[in-house]
């Protein structure tokens, strides 16, 4: 089965970067798009999950109203509140952000977008067979 998703919208708000007790980066992040039909507009939510430097870069290069693109995959958790009832979300787990809109699309925050530094040397590890995709 497949379970890939790649959604294209605005980020609600900033990022939130935090580290777990073991020190490992996760950010959260809620994305919001629309979809019209005829005079309807449909406002969608999800809320969006990236670890370690994934999470990093969008906390350091994204903010509030920064359009962006996320690949990955759906997951649900779930959990009982303090009341105890049982409580369920459902979320996307980012394997891949990508900078997408101009590069004035600044968004509301305080953050700049920048695009990161990347090198050939970034991508040394790749071997190239010789053989085409197609």
């Amino acid at each position: 089965m497949v379970n890939h998703l790649v959604l294209q919208g605005r980020l609600v708000a900033d990022p939130e970067l935090r580290h777990t007790q073991s020190g490992v980066p996760v950010c959260s992040f809620r994305v919001a798009w629309s979809k019209r039909y005829k005079e309807t507009e449909t406002k969608l939510f999800l809320s969006c999950t990236a670890w370690r430097g994934t999470g990093e870069l969008v906390a350091k290069h994204f903010c509030k109203g920064k359009e962006i693109l996320v690949e990955g995959e759906l997951s649900t958790r779930s959990w009982q509140d303090q009341e105890g009832n049982n409580r369920q979300a459902t979320e996307l787990t980012a394997e891949r952000v990508h900078f997408v809109g101009s590069k004035s699309d600044s968004g509301e925050g305080s953050h700049q977008s920048a695009a990161p530094n990347v090198s050939a040397a970034d991508f040394t590890d790749l071997e190239d067979d010789g053989d085409l995709p197609f």
